[in-house]
């Protein structure tokens, strides 16, 4: 886990990696650059192409087409490109022993089971592996997160501590559907609890009484969640 300041000596390292016949993959959240500042797919093969001039290098996004990406995979899975650029389109099915390192710029815009799965892509072979996590983020909560990522292979330990230091709504990828954030309730220890809940809930929907004056505080707290998610879903 390292910031930006140590890029450098991290390219260095991959370089040792290269030269030894060894492949690796150069992480971006981004497939072009914009506003954010964050690392782009494009921009970022530039600097890679200036700073490994005599490495083949590969280029794998989600916006090219299935041939394309299939020729750049069939590439580097036979060795002949030695660095693959690429968004988390390698996150999943990406079986090649030879890759041993990993570099995964702005990291802190990734959650635990995502880097899990990404990390997952190197260690495929006999060959000892690296994954290196780049960030400038200084808040406590990020860096607690990262050191726990950086500090287990466990993937068992990783999930449940995604889903405890995101909520369920960011875990499950449903926010956005009108999942509001539990505050206090934890998905993973108080399951009984919210079954209750769960089934209470279903008890005053069926009475269809939710606009009885004793509901008063509930509607409103209902009102106040929902605000929260940008839902339009919820009539009360």
């Amino acid at each position: 886990l390292i910031d930006s300041k140590k890029r450098a000596r991290a390219f260095g390292f991959v370089q040792k990696h290269l030269d030894e016949g060894r492949q690796g993959y150069l992480i971006c959240p981004l497939i072009e650059e914009d506003e954010t500042g964050l690392a782009s797919v494009k921009e970022y093969a530039g600097l890679v192409k200036d700073c490994f001039p005599h490495a083949s290098v590969g280029i794998l996004h989600g916006k090219m087409k299935p041939a394309e990406k299939d020729a750049v995979m069939k590439e580097f899975s036979e060795g002949a490109l030695q660095l693959l650029v690429s968004t988390t389109v390698v996150e999943v099915g990406v079986d090649v022993p030879n890759a041993v390192i990993m570099l995964i710029e702005n990291a802190e815009r990734y959650g635990l089971s995502q880097l899990h799965q990404l990390r997952g892509r190197i260690g495929r072979g006999s060959f000892q592996s690296t994954c290196i996590l780049v960030t400038d983020i200084q808040n406590e909560d990020t860096l607690k997160r990262l050191k726990l990522f950086r500090d287990t292979s466990d993937g068992f330990q990783i999930a449940d501590a995604d889903l405890k230091l995101r909520g369920p709504g960011d875990f499950f990828g449903q926010r956005q559907h009108g999942l509001p954030q539990l505050t206090i309730a934890d998905m993973s220890s108080d399951l009984e609890v919210l079954k209750k809940a769960q089934e209470c809930a279903r008890e005053i929907m069926s009475k269809n009484v939710l606009d009885a004056e004793e509901y008063r505080g509930l509607r409103a707290e209902m009102r106040r969640l929902f605000a929260k998610t940008g839902s339009d879903n919820v009539v009360l």
